[in-house]
């Protein structure tokens, strides 16, 4: 899908002067930083959710070592 993005000049830069160390593209250095972020989040809602049903599933053995 195509998209326009505007960067700020700054990030932009630091986009363009990656890209240019790794040689590959500013658009590649972008796909990789969003694969990166949606990955990240994906890990942390699975982890939150995960806690959540420890949470529920132990809540008396949790009840009892806060109350030792």
């Amino acid at each position: 899908m195509a998209m326009t993005v505007r960067l700020p000049e700054e990030l932009d830069a630091q986009l363009e002067a990656i890209a240019r160390a790794r040689h590959i593209s500013k658009h590649a250095v972008i796909i990789e930083a969003a694969a990166r972020f949606a990955n990240s989040e994906s890990k942390t809602d699975r982890v939150l959710s995960l806690a959540d049903e420890i949470t529920e599933r132990y809540t008396d053995t949790l009840q009892r070592l806060e109350d030792a």
